[in-house]
This record gives C-alpha cells, structure tokens and sequence, in this order.
C-alpha cells in the first residue's frame, strides 16, 4: 500500500522521467508484465512492448514538457491528471495534451497504466466532436 508521499514522489518521477524522454528511466518505472491501455491504441502487454510504443511516440514528440497532479490515492492504485506540450516532429505545429491515468503500482512501478488522452493542435479547436 502506497501513502500519500509515496504516490506524490512516484507521479513527480514519472513526469520527470517523460518530461526529460527518458527511455531507460521510464522503462524501470513498470514491472516487466506492465499493462498499458493507453487511449484507443490496441492494449500493450510487457514492459518491452510498452516501451516500443513509447519509443516510437516520443519519436514524434519535440521539446516535450509535462506536468502531472496526484488527485487519488486508494491502496494501490492511484488517479492522476496531466498536461503537456511539445512539437510535432513530422509537421512542426506545436501541439497540446491532456489526459488522465489510472495506475496499478506494484512493488514502487507500474503494473497497470490505464490512460485517456486529448491532443491537438495549439490554439486549434478540440479534436473531439460535441455535437
């Protein structure tokens, strides 16, 4: 079971390590049989699956800068809230995200990272439709 400090310590490593595209880093933040669903992309199995994805993602991503917020913390698991910013590498917009993860933590790492994401251009209109 995680305390309050516990959880608050290993959102801010996770957003330093993502912030600074830290591959190596954020690899040992999941345990080896990690789990990610991120958004609608095919559900990831493995630590090595995982960080292909993320590979590949932050291949697209320039000066990538994020800022996570802890806002529940419930024995394991923990919910928290993101913003980011960065470049599109491909078209060299400057876009913007935000989302919210749901985490399973395992021995201090990853087990279960379950997120949900908007990104779009700045200064652009949201990508989802409302009516």
């Amino acid at each position: 079971m995680l305390s309050w400090e516990q959880a608050k310590l290993l959102v801010q490593d996770v957003e330093d390590a993502f912030g600074a595209a830290d591959l190596e880093r954020i690899a040992q933040g999941f345990t080896e049989d990690a789990v990610a669903r991120f958004a609608d992309f095919p559900e990831l199995r493995g630590r090595p699956a995982i960080m292909s994805f993320l590979g590949a993602r932050f291949a697209r991503t320039r000066g990538y800068r994020l800022k996570k917020t802890l806002h529940v913390l419930m024995d394991d698991r923990l919910a928290n809230t993101w913003d980011a910013s960065w470049e599109d590498a491909r078209t060299g917009k400057p876009m913007v995200g935000r989302g919210t993860e749901i985490w399973i933590v395992r021995d201090g790492r990853i087990a279960l990272w379950d997120a949900t994401f908007n990104a779009r251009e700045k200064g652009g209109p949201p990508t989802t439709p409302v009516v």
